[in-house]
C-alpha cells in the first residue's frame, strides 16, 4: 500500500488504526462490513454488541439525535394548534431552531477539525484540507459554498417538510398516535423511523444518480471529493426535496410528530459527522481510543461515485452490488468493471 503512516505527516498514533500511503491518502484496517443485523446466521451476542456497544448502532449518535428531537417537540416546536393554519412567524421558528441545529453541530465539528485543527490530519481519510480559490464552488471557496446550500436550501426545505407535517397532523389529515395511550408503539416507531430513512435513503440516493437526475442537481453534492462537516448537507435544491422526502411515510404509518421530527432531524443534522472527513475523533494517550466520527464506507461513495449509495447499517449496497469495502481486491473488480487498469 505504499509507506506507512509512520513515515508520513498524519502519524503519532493513527499507523495503529490503519495506514497512510504516499499520496497521503488513510485507511483504516478494519475496513467496512455489513451489518450483523441482515447476516446470516444470526449472531445475538454480536448483534447486541453492534447495537448496545459504548459506540454502537443507537448510542450514542442516534440516541443524541432521538433526544433532540423529544426536546425539540416538547420546547422548540409551534403547538399544533398554532399550526393548523400557515403563517410565517411559526415557520420561522422552526426554521430558526433548525438552523441554530446546523450551525452547533456542523458548525462545531467544523471548528474544531478543521479552523482550530484541534487534532491535525491524524486519522483524517485525505492530508488535504477543504479547498480555495477554487472556481468550482461558489465565492471560490468549498466551506462558504457548502455553508450556502446548508442554509440557503437544505435548512429551507427541512423546514418546508416539517411544517406541512405539522400542518397535517394539526388538520387531522394524517394518522396521529399518542404517547401515552400506545408507550411501547411510540418507542418501536422511534426504532422503525431509524431503519426506513436508510432504506429511503438508499435508494432515493442511488436515483440521483441516474445520469439526468445527476447532470440536473447531484452533481453539486459530488463537488465534495474532500468531504467536511458542512459537505453532509451541500445539496441542489431538488435533490433535497427528495432526499427530505422520507418524511412521507409518517404520513402514512401512525405516528406521533416527534417520529416526524426526528425523521428530519436525523436526515438534518447526521450528514455533518458522516462527511467529517476523519474516521476518529483523537483521544488521549497512546491508545488513542477515540469515538468513532466519519463514516469510511460513505467516504468511499464520495472517492469512487458508483458504489455505496447507503449505509452499512441496512447492506442494500450489498444485495444490490453496490458495495465497496476499498480492499485492494474490491479495487481490482472495480477496476475491471469500469474497463480502467488504476483507479485514481
Amino acid at each position: 500500500m505504499g509507506e506507512t503512516s509512520k513515515t508520513i505527516q498524519g502519524g503519532s498514533g493513527e499507523e495503529v488504526w490503519g495506514e497512510r500511503d504516499a499520496r497521503g491518502e488513510w485507511k483504516p484496517d478494519s475496513l467496512p462490513v455489513p451489518s450483523p443485523l441482515f447476516t446470516w446466521p444470526w449472531r445475538p451476542v454480536k448483534i447486541l454488541k453492534y447495537l448496545f456497544a459504548p459506540v454502537g448502532l443507537l448510542w450514542p449518535y442516534n440516541l443524541i439525535v432521538a433526544l433532540l428531537a423529544v426536546g425539540s417537540w416538547l420546547w422548540f416546536t409551534p403547538s399544533l394548534d398554532r399550526t393548523v393554519t400557515f403563517a410565517p412567524g411559526w415557520i420561522a421558528e422552526i426554521y430558526l431552531r433548525n438552523a441554530v441545529l446546523l450551525l452547533v453541530i456542523a458548525g462545531g465539528l467544523h471548528l474544531r477539525l478543521y479552523v482550530m485543527k484541534g487534532q491535525g490530519t491524524k486519522f483524517k481519510y485525505t492530508d488535504k484540507w477543504m479547498a480555495r480559490d477554487d472556481a468550482r464552488f461558489l465565492f471560490r471557496n468549498q466551506t462558504w459554498d457548502n455553508i450556502f446550500w446548508n442554509f440557503v436550501s437544505g435548512c429551507t426545505i427541512w423546514t418546508a417538510w416539517e411544517a406541512v407535517t405539522l400542518w397535517l397532523y394539526a388538520n387531522k389529515l394524517i394518522p396521529y398516535v399518542s404517547i401515552q395511550e400506545h408507550p411501547v408503539y411510540f418507542v418501536l416507531m422511534m426504532l422503525f423511523v431509524l431503519f426506513a430513512r436508510q432504506v429511503h435513503f438508499y435508494f432515493v440516493h442511488r436515483l440521483s444518480h441516474w445520469k439526468p437526475l445527476y447532470d440536473i442537481s447531484h452533481y453539486l453534492h459530488h463537488k465534495n471529493i474532500n468531504i467536511g462537516p458542512w459537505s453532509g448537507m451541500a445539496m441542489h435544491p431538488v435533490e433535497h426535496l427528495l432526499y427530505l422526502s422520507g418524511v412521507v411515510i409518517n404520513w402514512i404509518i401512525p405516528s406521533h410528530p416527534i417520529h416526524a421530527i426526528y425523521h428530519l432531524m436525523h436526515a438534518g443534522v447526521t450528514p455533518a459527522l458522516g462527511h467529517t472527513g476523519f474516521h476518529k475523533f483523537a483521544g488521549k494517550g497512546k491508545s488513542e481510543r477515540g469515538m468513532s466520527a466519519d463514516n469510511y464506507f460513505h467516504y468511499l461513495h464520495h472517492r469512487r461515485f458508483t458504489v455505496n449509495f447507503g449505509v452499512e447499517v441496512v447492506p442494500l449496497d450489498k444485495w444490490f452490488g453496490s458495495f465497496y469495502d476499498g480492499s485492494p481486491e474490491a479495487d481490482a473488480a472495480l477496476a475491471a468493471k469500469r474497463g480502467n487498469p488504476k483507479l485514481p
